[in-house]
């Protein structure tokens, strides 16, 4: 009997007649999984399947993946671009060429009155590659503001920015290959199981075939904590003291690679000298790990012959992110680690071309990894564009944390939102409300015409979902993959592609700069803009020369650097699985920066008016801000609703029941969740998936780190109440209607 019925109803798969495959990359996580997606007869999308033959997922999809043909026919999907006068106003259907005249109008006329960077553009991790090449130069080299970046800085900026500190450049060094050969595996701050699972499953396969140490820090019992040989259930934001700690009982034990440091890194007896002061047995008292077991994991990780590093949101979203990675690099650089199989710093990016926006959308520079700050790399892209360089600024702009108090102090008067709903994503957003409400212009270009950003737009473009579209993805293993065109854009949404390409025929520079109308002429742009050499005369590492949209989709995609030579020489359609094999690095010297990482303890913390740690993360079955996730049915009903992960002994103390709500309140703000006890989390901690909308970021802290600009979302202090059921139970009713 299964709960109270006598007769099981059999499982039917209802058959599902595919007419036609179609190759395509998901368009979720950075993993980067190769998709086929099944049309019938009528050329209707029915079903997906990953695809065996591709390198990455091996035939394997997690639920997202395998659900993701639902989403060209969800609801709430933009059919038409809409306009009104006021964000209160009733929108009006209209024309695309009215909806970009208007637009572009704006701009201008906020522009000339304010000047050019009154005008900011926040864009996203989910667009083409070629998307943001084109956005890049519409941004850079047309409207001409400053004020430009992506959502990337709120995933991704720290890991960034630690890698050029370490590095002198952004590009994760190692693969998922170097699974198969680690001797010591030390996750920060991730949950693959939840987070990425097909990178989980390709760890989890390593591990059956020969068996290496497992270590997971993590302030939460997550499922991969569970998994572990060790875990250390580390003080939130602390990540800096235990690595440090780490490097003193390596460097005073003799167990560090001194040949490896003395010929490839700089900086090595600062390090030394800074890490006497961390100490295991001081150190224990800050981050929560005792001594012994500091030196165990530290030992482990300097005898095993390759040792390598992962981490996601847990180093990378605190006021310490910047710094967590380079001493992430520091950890493995001392002990010889980098580009070599099995030993790498390997940052698991979060969205799924997040890659691609770093390496071509100009958010943080220009095309192909060059920086504003440097003349040589203004005037070659402004001699490949045509225009004079003087258009471009001297330095980077505000990144998103900075435009919206921008927008505040009235700096910023219009914006363009692109693919991105910072109304639920940002940190504090009943203070992003408030500062959307001051905008003289705001532009929402979306796939939903229901995303929350649209509530304060002007005007809003209707975009085409993921494979009504073409071009390439990089992946977290600098794989480069292509989305081929599936099927026609839905109603009368446009690919972003078209969108910018039709939006730069409206100012001067778009009559001079070459906008390609197909985005595989967009992609041979990039391919002659990735060959040479950077500033200091070392070979550019983002080097695509050699690739071309067949040779891709033949490969099931192909990691760079590969470039014209080694596509000559070779016929296998493989790039390098590695970065800094040789030892040399995109710095001035050639050697990797090793950086003394001094800890400043700034995060908020758990005090007698707030005494729980708030914690936030993802669950498995919701993406993002469930933008997409929160119509697809199988996804959306295994977590419909906010929620918190909470101690059973903290909730008797409180009188508090499971699957009872419960109010949070920060400094900030305050939040309805139903509570979910589990001894996942710790007596003083609560954990709340950040996918629902006025739910945890209502409560997280806006602090920033000072190198990244990355907010500090893990590191926060709430306190829990009681509610009216029956009124929580009616909000739970609304946000459900979603």
């Amino acid at each position: 009997m299964l709960f109270g019925r006598k007769k099981r109803k059999p499982i039917s798969i209802p058959a599902k007649k595919v007419k036609e495959w179609k190759y395509t990359t998901c368009n979720y996580c950075s993993t980067g999984c190769s998709i086929e997606i099944g049309l019938d007869e009528n050329k209707k999308l029915v079903t997906s399947r990953g695809h065996a033959g591709a390198d990455v997922n091996r035939g394997k999809l997690c639920i997202k993946g395998l659900l993701e043909h639902e989403l060209f026919e969800s609801p709430g999907r933009g059919t038409t671009p809409l306009i009104r006068n006021k964000h209160y106003d009733k929108f009006e259907n209209t024309s695309w060429d009215h909806a970009l005249d208007t637009t572009a109008e704006q701009i201008k006329k906020i522009q000339n009155k304010y000047g050019r960077d009154a005008f900011a553009i926040i864009s996203t991790g989910q667009l083409l590659t070629e998307e943001f090449y084109t956005l890049g130069k519409l941004a850079r080299g047309c409207i001409g503001t400053n004020n430009y970046d992506g959502n990337t800085t709120l995933c991704m900026a720290s890991a960034v920015s630690g890698y050029k500190r370490s590095f002198g450049s952004d590009g994760p060094p190692g693969c998922y290959d170097d699974f198969e050969h680690t001797h010591c595996f030390m996750a920060f701050g991730s949950n693959l199981p939840e987070q990425h699972p097909i990178i989980y499953w390709r760890l989890k396969e390593a591990l059956e075939k020969r068996k290496f140490p497992l270590i997971v820090v993590d302030p939460r019992v997550t499922m991969l904590a569970q998994f572990a040989d060790i875990h250390l259930p580390i003080t939130p934001g602390t990540d800096c003291v235990l690595i440090n700690a780490m490097m003193y009982v390596i460097i005073n034990e003799g167990l560090q690679d001194q040949a490896y440091i003395d010929a490839h890194t700089q900086g090595f007896e600062e390090v030394k000298a800074l890490v006497q002061d961390y100490d295991p047995k001081s150190a224990q008292h800050i981050c929560g790990i005792d001594e012994d077991k500091i030196r165990t994991v530290a030992r482990l990780y300097a005898k095993a012959p390759a040792a390598m590093s992962i981490w996601t949101m847990g180093i990378n979203q605190s006021t310490h992110g910047s710094d967590g990675v380079a001493n992430i690099n520091n950890l493995n650089l001392i002990t010889g680690n980098i580009g070599k199989p099995g030993g790498t710093s390997l940052s698991i990016t979060g969205q799924c071309n997040a890659m691609g926006t770093r390496e071509w959308s100009s958010c943080s520079g220009l095309p192909g990894y060059r920086y504003l700050e440097n003349a040589d790399d203004r005037q070659e892209i402004a001699d490949f564009w045509g225009i004079d360089p003087e258009f471009f600024p001297k330095k980077r702009g505000l990144a998103e944390t900075d435009i919206f108090p921008a927008i505040e102090t009235g700096e910023i008067k219009g914006l363009w939102i692109v693919a991105t709903n910072p109304m639920t994503s940002m940190p504090d957003t009943s203070r992003i409300r408030k500062a959307l409400e001051k905008l003289d212009f705001l532009v929402v270009q979306d796939v939903y015409e229901d995303v929350e950003m649209n509530e304060y737009s002007h005007v809003y473009f209707p975009a085409a979902v993921w494979a009504e579209k073409q071009g390439c993805h990089t992946n977290t293993e600098r794989r480069v993959n292509l989305i081929d065109n599936a099927l026609e854009p839905f109603a009368e949404s446009k690919p972003d592609f078209w969108i910018f390409n039709q939006m730069a025929k409206r100012f001067d520079n778009g009559n001079i700069i070459h906008f390609p109308d197909e985005p595989e002429q967009a992609f041979n742009e990039m391919k002659h803009l990735s060959k040479g050499t950077n500033a200091y005369g070392n070979e550019r590492t983002l080097d695509i020369s050699g690739m071309s949209y067949e040779k891709i989709i033949k490969a099931r995609g192909i990691q760079w650097p590969y470039s014209e030579e080694t596509d000559a020489e070779s016929n296998s359609l493989k790039g390098d699985p590695r970065l800094y094999t040789d030892g040399k690095f995109q710095t001035k010297s050639g050697k990797a920066n090793l950086l003394p990482i001094k800890f400043f303890n700034n995060n908020e913390q758990p005090c007698k008016d707030y005494p729980f740690w708030l914690n936030s993360g993802r669950v498995v079955e919701h993406f993002h801000t469930r933008t997409r996730t929160g119509k697809i049915g199988n996804c959306n009903k295994f977590s419909p609703t906010p929620y918190m992960e909470m101690n059973p002994d903290a909730a008797i103390e409180l009188g508090i029941e499971h699957q009872s709500y419960v109010r949070l309140t920060s400094r900030r703000g305050d939040a309805v969740v139903m509570v979910q006890l589990t001894q996942r989390v710790p007596r003083n901690m609560v954990f709340i998936p950040f996918h629902f909308h006025d739910c945890v970021n209502r409560l997280t802290l806006g602090l920033l780190d000072p190198h990244s600009r990355q907010p500090a979302f893990k590191q926060a202090s709430v306190r829990i109440e009681k509610v009216d059921q029956k009124e929580a139970g009616q909000l739970n009713v609304e946000r459900r209607a979603f």
